[in-house]
């Protein structure tokens, strides 16, 4: 099982933080689906020391979701410190995160995510500086370089080792990268073998059998999946039964992906209103549609909906169109790489 300071996963999968996605809608859905640890998606730390209501509105964590892993960025060692400082005394966030991998130029002005790549020094400083703040496991997320010539994972990962970081999850790409190309696991392999606190895998993850040879292949304690959750929670639950018994369950039927979908659509109405939650449905569902029969011809008009009754009613007559092709399980298509960014 995977460990992170004193916190236990019951199993070695996890939900990555992806912007814009991860909120307590959809990692509510990937914990019902078994997923062991749910990250939430990135908070800015000066965001949160001024109060901002959208910000603090993301710190929310519903109990269910628990254990979950809540993601800070920052350039500034005192605004990182003090938000640090918020979310471990002012949530019940189990694990604070902290954010290095991601390739945003807006973030990267800030001196933060994936800028912290290029200085090692720095990353000490910082994470030290948050660890001896706060109670919480102080995690960091990070990619393997800033571009090809310079990774410097191995000595990145040492640095929050020193510090006192309680794990470190390494995206197999670099900065330069962004979201194409390959995944390069040997690296992850290296972190793995430099380190002694728990390394989590990150990269090219989108199917159960990925996940076993990703762990094989790394030797790594944990690996998370992003894009490869889109629209597809059940990666989540057939991962999780693969590596556990080594058997490979059917991929989801149409009519189950609608009727997960519109839990997804429902939970988030609860949480932001009607017209934002079918407003932020629109791209989900297109995850959700993709590969699926005939969906082509309904995302058009989704993309143009506003109300969640006549969206469950297109998704109702998507599926009676179908007929008994609805209860066939189709594979999931991982999603395009710039569709969602995650660090």
């Amino acid at each position: 099982m995977l460990k992170i300071g004193n916190i236990e996963m019951k199993n070695r999968v996890v939900l990555a933080p992806m912007a814009g996605v991860c909120n307590p809608a959809f990692r509510l859905i990937a914990k019902e689906f078994g997923c062991g640890l749910v990250c939430a998606e990135m908070v800015s730390d000066k965001a949160i020391l001024h109060g901002n209501k959208r910000t603090l509105e993301m710190l929310y964590v519903d109990e269910r979701e628990k254990p979950l892993s809540l993601q800070i960025f920052g350039g500034d060692r005192e605004s990182l410190v003090e938000a640090a400082k918020v979310v471990d005394k002012q949530t019940n966030a189990d694990i604070i995160d902290i954010n290095m991998g991601c390739p945003a130029p807006k973030i990267i002005k800030c001196d933060a995510g994936a800028r912290w790549l290029l200085d090692p020094n720095k990353i000490y400083e910082m994470v030290s500086a948050v660890v001896e703040a706060v109670d919480k496991p102080v995690t960091v997320k990070m990619r393997i370089g800033w571009d090809s010539e310079h990774v410097y994972a191995v000595e990145n990962a040492q640095a929050v080792e020193r510090a006192g970081g309680s794990a470190v999850s390494v995206h197999g790409r670099t900065r330069e990268q962004l979201y194409t190309g390959k995944a390069n696991w040997d690296i992850i392999r290296d972190v793995k073998q430099a380190v002694k606190i728990p390394v989590i895998g990150n990269g090219d993850v989108i199917a159960p059998e990925d996940a076993q040879r990703m762990l094989d292949h790394t030797g790594c304690d944990g690996v998370m999946i992003g894009r490869g959750a889109l629209g597809n929670p059940w990666v989540l639950f057939r991962t999780v039964h693969y590596l556990t018994h080594g058997e490979l369950l059917s991929d989801p039927t149409p009519r189950k992906k609608m009727e997960v979908a519109i839990l997804h659509m429902d939970r988030l109405a609860k949480l932001k209103g009607e017209a934002v939650a079918v407003r932020e449905m629109r791209k989900h569902l297109a995850w959700y549609l993709k590969g699926l029969p005939g969906a082509a011809r309904i995302k058009d008009v989704i993309m143009e909906e506003t109300s969640r009754d006549n969206m469950v009613d297109i998704l109702e007559q998507y599926i009676a169109s179908l007929g008994e092709e609805s209860e066939v399980p189709v594979a999931a298509q991982a999603s395009e790489p710039e569709e969602v960014a995650y660090g």
